[in-house]
C-alpha cells in the first residue's frame, strides 16, 4: 500500500511542478523564515493514506483535517492526538475513474459554527462524487452531488450568506450550495471565468472569503485571484493579485488587510504575499515541512499540514507562532 501511495502521489504532484514551471512573473523572494520555534505537533501513517488536505479550526484548537488517500475526516488535537471522524465508502471501481489523479479522495473541509463539518469528496463516480456533511455525532451524509467529471477541491463556508462555495480544480469552475440544502441538492455554477481553468492538471484549488470577494488560488497558472461579491450575491470580474507562485495550493489571511499565507505544495515552502503580490518565505522543508498542503491561522498560531506526497516521508502538522514580522534576507 504505501509503496502505491508514494508513486502515485510522486506522479501527481510531479505533474502539477511541471504545468506551474513555465510561470515565471513575480518570483518567490527567498528568505529565512521569520516564523520563530515552528514544531512537528503530529505525525501521520503514509501507508494508511493519511496525506493530509484540508483544515479547519474548533474554537479550542483542535484541527479537522481531511486524510486524502485514506477517505477520511479525522481531528487532531495540538498534543497531537489524531481521531477519525468518519471513513466514507470506497467507490465500486476504487477510484481507479477519478478526474486526474486516479484515486478517491477527501479534499476542502470547512466547520460551521454549531460544529458541523462540510467536506468534499471525488470519486469519479456519481453515487459518490460531492459536497458531504457531517454533524456532531452524526454520520456522514452527502448534501449535494457534484459532477463525476470533476474534481472538488477547495471548500469554504459563508454562514453570513448562508452559502458554501466550491472549487472544482479539474471543470474551472466554482459551484456554490445553500448551507439549508437537504440530500440530494444540486449545486449552482457561481462563476466559470477563465481564469480559473487548468492549464492541463489542476485549476482553481483553494477558497477564502475576505473583503466581500471571494479569493481563490489557481495552481496550474501560480496564481492568487479575487472574485468581489456583486449587489446580488452573483461574481464581477476576476482580479489578479499574485503570479509566479509555483505549485499553490491552499492559504489563509494574517488579518493585515490582503496580507496572505500559502502553501506552494512542490517547492516545501509556506510564503507570505503582500498586498503588492510579492511574495517572501516564511518556511521551508528545513522547519519540516513535506509537500504543505493547507494551513490556518488561529489565536497567533499557524497551522501547517504536510501530505509528503513527493518526499513520502513524513505527513504531519506543524505549528508555529505566526507573528509575522520583517523577513530576514
Amino acid at each position: 500500500m504505501r509503496e502505491k501511495l508514494t508513486a502515485l502521489a510522486y506522479t501527481v504532484t510531479a505533474a502539477a511542478m511541471t504545468a506551474v514551471t513555465a510561470l515565471t512573473a513575480s518570483p518567490v523572494v527567498a528568505a529565512t523564515g521569520p516564523l520563530a520555534k515552528p514544531r512537528i505537533a503530529a505525525h501521520f501513517d503514509l501507508a494508511r493514506g493519511q496525506m493530509p488536505e484540508n483544515i479547519a479550526l474548533e474554537p479550542d484548537g483542535t484541527a479537522d483535517v481531511t486524510f486524502a488517500a485514506a477517505r477520511q475526516v479525522a481531528s487532531v488535537s495540538t498534543a497531537g492526538v489524531t481521531r477519525v471522524l468518519a471513513t466514507l465508502l470506497a467507490p465500486a471501481d476504487g477510484g481507479v475513474h477519478t478526474p486526474v489523479l486516479g484515486f478517491a479522495l477527501t479534499t476542502g473541509i470547512a466547520r460551521a459554527h454549531d460544529g458541523t463539518l462540510y467536506f468534499l469528496y471525488a470519486t469519479g463516480t456519481s453515487d459518490l462524487t460531492g459536497l458531504w456533511r457531517l454533524r456532531p455525532g452524526g454520520t456522514p451524509q452527502r448534501v449535494a452531488a457534484l459532477p463525476a467529471d470533476g474534481l472538488p477541491n477547495g471548500l469554504v463556508l459563508d454562514e453570513h450568506r448562508g452559502r458554501l462555495y466550491i472549487a472544482d480544480s479539474v471543470l474551472g469552475k466554482i459551484y456554490t450550495v445553500s448551507t439549508k440544502a437537504s440530500t440530494g441538492s444540486e449545486p449552482a455554477t457561481w462563476s466559470a471565468a477563465p481564469d480559473l481553468s487548468s492549464t492541463g492538471f489542476l485549476g482553481v484549488n483553494g477558497l477564502k472569503i475576505h473583503d466581500n470577494a471571494l479569493w481563490a488560488t489557481n495552481l496550474d497558472r501560480g496564481t492568487v485571484l479575487r472574485i468581489p461579491f456583486g449587489p446580488d450575491g452573483g461574481p464581477v470580474p476576476v482580479r489578479i493579485r499574485a503570479t509566479g507562485l509555483t505549485g499553490i495550493d491552499d492559504f489563509a489571511f494574517t488579518g493585515r488587510g490582503d496580507e496572505i499565507l500559502a502553501a506552494l505544495n512542490g517547492p516545501d515552502t509556506v510564503v507570505r504575499i503582500r498586498r503588492d503580490g510579492t511574495s517572501t518565505t516564511v518556511l521551508t522543508a528545513a522547519d519540516g515541512l513535506q509537500n504543505p498542503t493547507s494551513l490556518a491561522l488561529r489565536r497567533g498560531t499557524l497551522y501547517v499540514l504536510s501530505a509528503a506526497y513527493t518526499t513520502a516521508t513524513d505527513p504531519n502538522l506543524l505549528l508555529a507562532p505566526a507573528s509575522i514580522g520583517r523577513s530576514r534576507r
